[in-house]
């Protein structure tokens, strides 16, 4: 960046963040094509995107083989094919086909640069640009063996209370059909979107909506049952329900891009996503994975109890789980981690919460 430029990045950086959140109605959809937001992205939003995908999908299961395809929807400068490469270095001698679709033109061409300059040039994989719009840009496609969406679903939603759970179970609804029509069967579903109360509702709703086309979740849900945590209200529209999410420490992350989050006044000091992974189409879509066993999937931060005991929130099939234990032992159990707790036999629930109670093994 020539340095009568740089003064300006960290305003550029607040003002690109205000347009993606409380002043999106403001945004063209043009905006990255401006060299400023343009710049501002590339520096700040694409690496903190890195982040967290370079975080999960190596905790995932993707399944592929040589001669494979990925579409990526809403794929801006290629965040999910440089996240792919970079954390998942048993791919870079696979030979993959990734269709990369988004409308920006500029944001494509800024991608392509970066991907090449991470890649050195050398990389098996066939990057297919497409500039087109999410809707048109399946005709005639073969299905993918992975399509994944990152980010993309929150703009579409954003101007969507998520008091309006009507008008986002059609959004997902729609969601789910596009999703699934670009997906071979065998294939599976990637959507990663911010950690936040919208989102968290977004996924679960997708979640319901990709059911219905028999693609039962694979990550992070341990079953295939009713979600507990659907965000959203309550019945009575008073009391928010919780929404799934995992948060994890950014202290790891490049000590230049924490001095640009701060002067650009948005530090990161925890990285917050929510995401479903979905499978194959299947006949039986109402049988829970691994039932017999009741796994855990930790859902919240630590948090202290009585008796010197703390605990974790967690998802099962049988609903909402608080998951408790000596604080040593509950505060190595990662939010995100799959644990197999032993359960209170009485059915005894908490009286907060009234999720089942669950004793960590040691």
């Amino acid at each position: 960046m020539p340095a009568r430029f740089r003064p300006q990045l960290p305003e550029n950086i607040k003002e690109l963040s205000r347009l993606l959140t409380s002043g999106r109605g403001e945004r063209t959809l043009s905006y990255l094509g401006r060299p400023d937001y343009l710049s501002a992205y590339i520096r700040y939003f694409l690496p903190w995107n890195l982040y967290r995908l370079c975080r999960l999908l190596p905790g995932i299961e993707l399944s592929l083989v040589p001669g494979d395809t990925i579409t990526d929807l809403g794929c801006g400068p290629l965040t999910f094919a440089s996240a792919l490469w970079i954390s998942m270095p048993r791919l870079r001698n696979v030979p993959l086909e990734i269709r990369c679709i988004d409308l920006c033109g500029p944001i494509m061409e800024a991608g392509k640069k970066f991907f090449a300059a991470l890649t050195g040039g050398s990389c098996p994989w066939k990057l297919r640009i497409i500039r087109e719009s999410i809707e048109r840009s399946a005709s005639g496609e073969k299905p993918a063996a992975l399509v994944c969406a990152v980010n993309i679903f929150n703009e579409v939603c954003g101007r969507l209370p998520h008091s309006d759970t009507e008008g986002q179970r059609l959004k997902a609804v729609n969601a789910a059909r596009l999703l699934h029509s670009l997906a071979s069967a065998s294939g599976s579903i990637l959507a990663v979107e911010p950690g936040i109360p919208n989102s968290g509702q977004f996924i679960s709703l997708l979640r319901n909506a990709l059911l219905e086309h028999k693609r039962l979740p694979l990550s992070p849900c341990p079953h295939a049952l009713v979600c507990p945590m659907p965000g959203g209200f309550a019945s009575n529209k008073r009391i928010k329900n919780r929404w799934c999410h995992f948060a994890f420490e950014t202290e790891d992350a490049p000590k230049a891009l924490h001095s640009l989050s701060s002067a650009a006044g948005l530090p990161k000091e925890r990285a917050v996503l929510s995401f479903l992974l979905a499978g194959p189409t299947t006949a039986d879509r109402n049988k829970p994975e691994k039932a017999a066993q009741n796994p855990v999937r930790i859902v919240s931060d630590a948090f202290s109890l009585p008796q010197n005991n703390s605990g974790r929130y967690g998802c099962s099939a049988l609903g909402l789980v608080l998951l408790t234990g000596d604080k040593a032992s509950i505060d190595k159990t990662a939010s995100g981690a799959l644990v197999n707790p032993e359960f209170n036999i009485s059915g005894q629930r908490d009286i907060k919460s009234g999720a089942m109670t669950a004793k960590l093994k040691n």
